[in-house]
């Protein structure tokens, strides 16, 4: 069974990282105020980051990395993954 890792950018620019085996209803959690404490008082604005981990303990292990990170190592983060997108 597949598992996401997710970093989002809420309204204030802060970022939220989480982890699910079902992205699109995870991110309608948060958007209708149900998803985590820190997304009710920090509302989402958009997925910044999308990683897919085959087990939830490696997408538990690497949600852990990912919040230890400093906010421009997300950034960084972030960055890399859309650079990578707009080459295909």
């Amino acid at each position: 069974m597949a598992f996401y890792v997710y970093i989002l950018q809420c309204i204030d620019g802060t970022f939220y990282t989480g982890y699910t085996k079902n992205i699109e209803e995870r991110i309608k959690q948060h958007q209708n105020g149900n998803g985590a404490r820190y997304t009710k008082a920090h509302k989402p604005q958009k997925i910044a980051y999308v990683e897919l981990h085959e087990s939830r303990s490696k997408a538990m292990k690497r949600e852990r990395e990912i919040k230890k990170f400093t906010r421009q190592q997300k950034i960084d983060l972030i960055n890399t993954q859309n650079s990578s997108h707009s080459e295909l």
